[in-house]
């Protein structure tokens, strides 16, 4: 989960440090002139923008950042020649790893376009490979200066490798510079091409054909060792495999809830002993099998041997062409079974697809039971989200009208209009975003709740020890603001160490402790009440950065003392991989205790956040941990939703089932999305709205369920001059004709067990 400086991410960069991400858009602002350079409209379409690109015409419009530039036509004794045309060119005398070779693109891009950016290049010196960038330099009207990785790719002094990425700017700069940069110091960077053009619109990938999905069938063979034997599985490693019984009979609970009724289990179970390494243990090729596009869950009952002496991590694994997928994990104790579960989904026609379980430390005996691998039927799981939906998030009305005679009654006719529902659905923004009105005005139409990316992080309100930047956050605030939109604080702190700044991590104890109260004193006292809620020390079950260094009654202290400053607001711990079981870190159990924890030092948590930054998720175990984690009463959010798959259609079902779940759940209360615009997203493939504002079927999906939420009831008074009809909280507005009369009033459905009465003269 890393991120740009551009992007919305759950993760942000060392301060000083340019992060590269594949594709970003920039900040800007409006037209201005530089040094006589007219920045008029430049036709888009497929010219490359780059002036001289293959330096055909020697070294003219390119320049040395920093650094020297010499043009070749074969270096290393004839050895490096171009890859395509004469010449290729070198920086060189390099002392900087940001020295490189650049040229200035003032006045030659649109705004609100996409551009694609293809380089050539390769090293020469002193190391055999380095990461090689593509940046962007920016410099705002008001002489901001910003610098935006476009591309990087590691690179090597043996071949020409291509950087490929996409950038958009959101507004008109008064100056921008493009430039190769990355490796140390003393290693040439040689670039042989540049192209940078408007990128062609990506045609939408079409919906997958499944046939026979076989929704609920075990994929696994012999999984209940039905004959005593283990055929079908083989050992991985020089373990060995034997049979046992005494396992439980019953399906795992979240098996259970995405398969119904089902036979029980055998009770029988792969005896694992003589394990040498952590990743032995029973596996079974499975290539066959596999449908590309199904999402599978993964369940099975687990235990380890006595040998152990602290709970051991236990992992469901898929070796797909030899790259490691996770299936599920789960922290294990001796002495009892436990349940593991996961998901995955493969997109791409794999040669060889193993799946094996492994984990514990070398000498511990596995145990693994009934171990199933199915495809899941989400559109069945859906149907039984609706129905919980009308009972969670729907209200009975009842509309008494007077001034009707009763013989008018049957000619009296309501139209009932629901114009917003009151659920909080919001999405991440970046200062970035709000120079684009397209962008603004998708947000401000279908969002009713914001968070800010990185602009109220420490690093970004307070890069440098007493330089403060609330501009951003403030601007953000402003538009939210206008709009209505509520916004949430995110975060007070982050306890990730490779997050926080390295002013910050230089400090002693003394002063890293009065850095901290005056972030609080500062941040809460300028923005009392204007934030919602706070993300106070974001991922704490990931990193332990202020406790280490402050004592365990830090976290805490950070909970009181923010309540002490803005009582008004909301307090959130916040982490992932809470709801997917990938992760033994942030299970559901651990996240309960360190919640406990935190109430028992006295902190008053007032939420939990699941950012829920999650693949192929299924709705049974996503709904498993929102119920471990409601009895602890707290409202739940997701508070950084995305979803991530190069096919759209996949993109928008697992949207789906992330906010039918949470849409259904009783302890959810809120749902964020971490960002939809293109190019401003953390993870690719990702986003809902395409860079130049198209929407793609994951948006349209978004808005579909948005319309499926709202209620427009509409009939005749029954004879006691009643309209009666159950409808989503929210705001709605009601027409009423009878005869020639016709009254229109607006009333508000909030959430109640009670129905909701509402009297309506005519």
């Amino acid at each position: 989960m890393a991120q740009g400086l551009a992007t919305c991410s759950s993760e942000g960069p060392s301060p000083g440090v340019d992060l590269l991400i594949k594709s970003v858009g920039i900040t800007c602002s409006s037209p201005n002139k530089y040094e006589g350079v007219n920045l008029g409209c430049f036709t888009a379409g497929d010219e490359n923008i780059i002036l001289n690109p293959r330096f055909e015409d020697g070294l003219n419009n390119w320049s040395g950042r920093g650094c020297k530039i010499v043009l070749h036509d074969s270096i290393g004794d004839g050895k490096i020649v171009p890859l395509s045309g004469k010449y290729f060119v070198s920086a060189t005398e390099r002392t900087q790893s940001w020295n490189g070779v650049q040229q200035e693109i003032t006045g030659r891009l649109q705004r609100k376009l996409a551009y694609d950016v293809t380089a050539v290049v390769r090293i020469f010196g002193n190391v055999t490979s380095s990461d090689v960038r593509v940046t962007l330099w920016v410099q705002t009207p008001n002489l901001r200066e910003q610098y935006i990785g476009i591309a990087n790719a590691q690179a090597t002094d043996k071949d020409w490798v291509q950087l490929q990425g996409k950038f958009l700017l959101n507004a008109s700069p008064s100056r921008v510079v493009i430039y190769i940069e990355g490796p140390p110091s003393g290693t040439d960077i040689l670039l042989n091409s540049i192209v940078v053009k408007h990128a062609e619109k990506t045609p939408p990938s079409p919906p997958p054909v499944i046939e026979n999905p076989a929704f609920g069938v075990n994929i696994i063979e012999n999984s209940s060792l039905s004959d005593g034997s283990t055929n079908g599985w083989f050992p991985l490693g020089n373990c060995t495999l034997n049979v046992g019984t005494g396992s439980p009979h019953v399906l795992p609970p979240m098996a259970r809830d995405s398969l119904g009724p089902h036979e029980p289990l055998s009770g029988r179970y792969i005896l694992v002993t003589n394990r040498t390494q952590n990743w032995m243990g029973p596996a079974q090729m499975i290539t066959d099998k596999l449908k590309l596009f199904l999402t599978y869950q993964v369940c099975a009952w687990i235990r380890i041997g006595s040998g152990a002496s602290s709970p051991q991590n236990v992992n469901v694994a898929l070796s797909v062409d030899n790259q490691w997928v996770n299936g599920g994990q789960v922290e294990v104790s001796a002495g009892s079974w436990h349940e593991i579960g996961g998901s995955f989904r493969i997109e791409k026609q794999p040669s060889k697809v193993m799946v094996y379980i492994q984990g514990p430390a070398p000498g511990v005996d596995l145990m693994v039971a009934g171990l199933q691998i199915f495809p899941v039927n989400r559109q069945a799981r859906f149907r039984y989200l609706q129905s919980e939906t009308h009972k969670v998030r729907k209200r009975d009305v009842i509309l008494k009208f007077s001034g009707v005679d009763s013989s008018g009654f049957l000619d009296t006719f309501v139209k009932v209009r629901q114009t917003q529902n009151s659920f909080p659905f919001g999405t991440c923004v970046n200062r970035t975003n709000i120079d684009n009105e397209d962008f603004v005005n998708f947000f401000a139409k279908h969002f009713n709740w914001a968070v800010f990316g990185n602009e109220l992080k420490w690093y970004w309100t307070e890069p440098q020890q007493g330089n403060f930047n609330y501009k951003d956050a403030d601007e953000m605030l402003d538009l939210c603001k206008n709009h209505n939109i509520e916004t949430r604080g995110h975060c007070i702190f982050w306890e990730v160490e490779g997050t926080v700044q390295s002013w910050i991590r230089a400090l002693n104890k003394n002063d890293l402790a009065t850095a901290v109260q005056n972030r609080l004193t500062g941040l809460l006292s300028r923005y009392k009440g204007k934030f919602r809620h706070y993300d106070v020390n974001n991922e704490m079950l990931h990193g332990s950065f202020y406790q280490d260094r402050l004592g365990k009654d830090i976290r805490a202290n950070m909970f009181k003392t923010a309540h002490q400053l803005d009582p008004s607001a909301t307090l959130f711990v916040n982490d992932y991989h809470v709801e997917d079981g990938c992760d033994t870190r942030s299970s559901p159990e651990k996240y309960i205790q360190h919640v406990l924890d935190l109430q028992e030092q006295g902190a008053p948590v007032g939420g939990i956040g699941i950012q829920a930054h999650i693949d192929s998720p299924v709705g049974a175990i996503v709904c498993s941990a929102l119920d471990k984690i409601g009895i602890l009463g707290l409202p739940i959010w997701f508070t950084e939703l995305d979803v991530s798959s190069i096919n759209e259609h996949m993109r928008a079902d697992d949207l789906e089932v992330m906010l039918r779940e949470g849409f259904a759940h009783p302890a959810v209360e809120g749902i964020m999305l971490w960002g939809f615009w293109e190019l401003f997203m953390s993870r690719d493939n990702s986003h809902l709205v395409n860079a130049e504002g198209d929407i793609n079927e994951a948006g349209k999906r978004l808005l579909a369920l948005k319309q499926e939420w709202l209620s427009h009831p509409h009939g005749h008074i029954d004879e006691q001059g009643e309209f009666r009809f159950r409808g989503f909280h929210g705001t709605y507005s009601v027409e009423v004709l009878s005869g020639s009369k016709k009254v229109s009033k607006t009333f508000v459905v909030d959430k109640g067990d009670l129905p909701l009465v509402l009297s309506i003269d005519m």
